[in-house]
C-alpha cells in the first residue's frame, strides 16, 4: 500500500520535469532571431506537440475592435480569408474581452462565431489573450478533433506561451511600424520644394527622439492658377497611426487647394473629412496662399500656433489672426482667414508646437525665444537660424515641423 503514494509522487515529479521541459520549448532564445510570421509558425507548432492538439491560432486586435487572423496551423483558412471577430463575440472574443482564459468542450455554432473551427471538426478548444503592459493585443487558441479535453495546467502552459508570443510580436510590430513609418514620412515630405519666381522656400521635420515618424509635417506647392501654398500640421498622437492620419490630411488639403479653395474653405472641408472619416483624430493645421505678384499672404489657422512675420527694418511680430478650434474638435462655425503684407525681404515662419512647447517652462518664454530666433532674410537661413536656437544639437521632445517663405 506504501507503493502507491510513492509511485504518484515520482508521476508528479516526472510531469513537473515534462512541463519544466515544455516551458523551455517555447521560451527557447534562439526564437528571438525569427522575423514576426515565422516566430508565429514556429510556436504553433511546438503548442500542437506541447498540448497533443490539432489546431493552433493568433488572432491580433487590428486597433478597430477587430480580432484578425495573423498566423494558423491546422486551420489556415483563418489566415487565407483574414477571419475577423469582434471583440466581446464568439470564443476568441470573449477571451480578449474577459482577459482570462476560456475552456470549452463543445465547438458549434453556440459557441464560436468562424464556422472554420466546427466546420474542420474540432471538438474542444483552450483560448488565452495575448498581453502586452496589461493591454489586450490578440489571442492564442487551440483546438483538437478527438477526445481530449483541455484542463487548467493546459491553459496555464498557454498562457506562458501566449506572453512569449505577445512580446515578440509587439517588438517586431513597432520595428516593421518605424521602418514602414519612415518610407511613408519620406513619402509625403516634399523632397525638392517649388521654385517660383520673387519667393524662397525652406522646410525642416525633426521627429521627436529621433524617431523619424509622426503626424507634423509641412508642405509647399503650387497650382495651375500661378498661386503658392505653404502648409503646417500637427496630427494628435506619435507613430504610424498619426503618420497615416497626416498623410491623408496633406494630400486632402491639396486636393481642396486644387478645386480652387481659399485657405479657410481648405480647412472647412478638410474639418468635415476628418470628422467623418477619422472620428477620433484631431489636428491643428496653418496654411497661406500667395497670388502673383505675392504682395500679401492669405492665412487661415486651426487651433495652430501664430505664423511669425519678419519684415526689414521692423520689428519682428506673430500674425495677429482670430483663434479658431483645431479640425476634429466639431467646430461648425464659419472659418476665417487673415491677409498679411508681405513687402521684398519679408519672411514668414510656420512651425508645429514642438517647436516652442517646453514642459518646465511657460508657453510665453517658447514664444520670446521663437521671436529673437526670427529675421529678415533667406529662408534657409531662417529656418537653419531657428532649430539652432530652439532645438540645438539634441532629438526634439516633440515632433517639429517649420516652413519658411520669403520674398525676394
Amino acid at each position: 500500500m506504501a507503493a502507491q503514494p510513492e509511485a504518484e509522487a515520482n508521476d508528479a515529479l516526472l510531469d513537473a520535469e515534462d512541463r519544466l521541459r515544455d516551458l523551455r520549448a517555447v521560451t527557447d532564445a534562439s526564437l528571438g532571431q525569427l522575423d514576426v510570421d515565422d516566430l508565429l509558425v514556429e510556436l504553433l507548432d511546438r503548442v500542437l506537440w506541447i498540448l497533443d492538439a490539432d489546431t493552433a491560432a493568433v488572432l491580433l486586435d487590428d486597433g478597430a475592435g477587430q480580432l484578425v487572423a495573423r498566423a494558423a496551423r491546422g486551420v489556415e483558412e483563418e489566415v487565407r480569408q483574414g477571419v475577423r471577430i469582434p471583440v466581446g463575440h464568439g470564443f476568441a472574443g470573449t477571451v480578449a474581452a474577459t482577459r482570462r482564459p476560456v475552456i470549452i468542450d463543445r465547438v458549434d455554432e453556440t459557441t464560436v462565431t468562424n464556422p472554420i473551427l466546427w466546420e474542420t471538426g474540432i471538438q474542444a478548444m483552450v483560448g488565452v489573450p495575448l498581453l502586452v503592459g496589461g493591454d489586450v493585443i490578440g489571442v492564442l487558441h487551440v483546438g483538437t478533433k478527438g477526445d481530449r479535453k483541455f484542463t487548467e495546467e493546459d491553459a496555464e502552459l498557454l498562457q506562458v506561451v501566449a506572453d512569449r508570443v505577445a512580446g515578440a510580436t509587439r517588438a517586431r510590430e513597432l520595428e516593421l511600424e518605424r521602418a514602414t513609418a519612415r518610407a511613408l514620412q519620406r513619402s509625403l515630405l516634399p523632397s525638392a520644394l517649388p521654385l517660383v519666381p520673387g519667393l524662397l522656400f525652406a522646410g525642416r521635420y525633426m521627429p521627436a527622439g529621433g524617431a523619424a515618424l509622426g503626424g507634423d509635417w509641412y508642405d509647399v506647392f503650387t497650382l495651375p492658377s500661378g498661386e503658392a501654398w505653404v502648409v503646417t500640421g500637427d496630427v494628435g498622437g506619435h507613430g504610424f497611426r498619426s503618420s497615416v492620419v497626416m498623410g491623408r490630411l496633406r494630400s486632402t488639403i491639396r486636393a481642396y487647394a486644387l478645386e480652387g479653395g481659399s485657405p479657410e474653405e481648405v480647412l472647412e472641408l478638410a474639418d468635415r473629412k476628418l470628422q467623418h472619416f477619422e472620428a477620433d483624430e484631431m489636428a491643428t493645421v496653418a496654411c497661406g496662399v500667395l497670388e502673383p505678384p505675392f504682395e500679401t499672404i492669405r492665412l487661415a489657422s486651426a487651433g495652430h500656433p501664430p505664423a511669425v512675420l519678419a519684415v526689414p527694418s521692423a520689428e519682428v511680430a506673430f500674425v495677429d489672426a482670430r483663434p479658431e478650434p483645431p479640425l476634429g474638435t466639431g467646430w461648425t462655425e464659419r472659418r476665417t482667414s487673415t491677409v498679411v503684407d508681405m513687402p521684398p525681404g519679408a519672411v514668414l515662419l510656420l512651425y508645429t508646437d514642438g517647436l516652442i512647447e517646453r514642459t518646465d517652462e511657460s508657453l510665453d518664454v517658447g514664444f520670446e525665444r521663437l521671436k529673437r530666433a526670427v529675421e529678415a532674410g533667406p529662408a534657409n537661413a531662417v529656418c537653419r537660424r531657428v532649430l539652432e536656437q530652439l532645438i540645438g544639437a539634441e532629438s526634439p521632445r516633440d515632433d517639429v515641423a517649420i516652413v519658411a517663405v520669403a520674398r525676394k
